[in-house]
């Protein structure tokens, strides 16, 4: 008897609002940085979720909304597809490319950045076997904080086979609107 392996890509998606939420953002973008520098190495992918759900869970009190999706797949290349589709649609999502219309502020000109009030983190893994505390519904903070801690139990059981955070607005100084945020995010339900 040959067994099947079971794979689950899902994404999760936790906005987080208020005026410092921030330094998050720093944290994100540190963890960026470090991902890009290893060449998509899956250790320090992991590595790299595990800071970024430990900086989530530390910003608990500013969680306002989630949502969570995903597949259950029998097919390696299904679940690749699968996760690519969301990386796609994650990227798709992701408000805050460069401005390169207009040039940098002039030497008699203020530098000023507004605060960010609203970040929408979306982690999107693939992982083999099961997680019931990701497979189900994550929209109260009680089952978000279970979902991300089981995000960091599959990285140190080496069962995670890829990994993707994106983040919106990605830089200091970018805004997410409110209304950006229904538009772009409508899948989220307060928690």
């Amino acid at each position: 008897m040959a067994g099947r392996t079971r794979f689950v890509v899902c994404r999760l998606f936790i906005h987080l609002a208020g005026e410092d939420v921030a330094p998050l953002l720093g944290v994100l973008n540190q963890e960026g940085r470090r991902v890009v520098a290893s060449d998509g190495d899956i250790e320090v992918l992991g590595n790299s979720l595990v800071n970024v759900v430990q900086a989530l869970l530390q910003y608990d009190s500013y969680w306002r909304s989630a949502a969570n999706e995903g597949d259950v797949l029998w097919d390696e290349g299904q679940a690749s597809d699968a996760f690519n589709a969301m990386f796609t649609d994650s990227a798709r999502r992701y408000l805050s490319g460069p401005d390169l219309q207009t040039g940098p502020p002039g030497a008699d000109q203020p530098l000023t950045l507004k605060a960010t009030r609203n970040l929408v983190v979306m982690i999107t893994v693939a992982y083999e076997g099961e997680s019931a505390e990701l497979e189900t519904d994550l929209t109260s903070a009680e089952a978000l904080s279970k979902g991300l801690q089981a995000l960091i139990n599959l990285h140190y059981g080496n069962r995670l086979r890829a990994i993707q955070v994106h983040f919106s607005p990605a830089q200091l100084g970018d805004e997410l609107t409110p209304d950006q945020l229904l538009v772009n995010f409508p899948e989220l339900v307060p928690i």
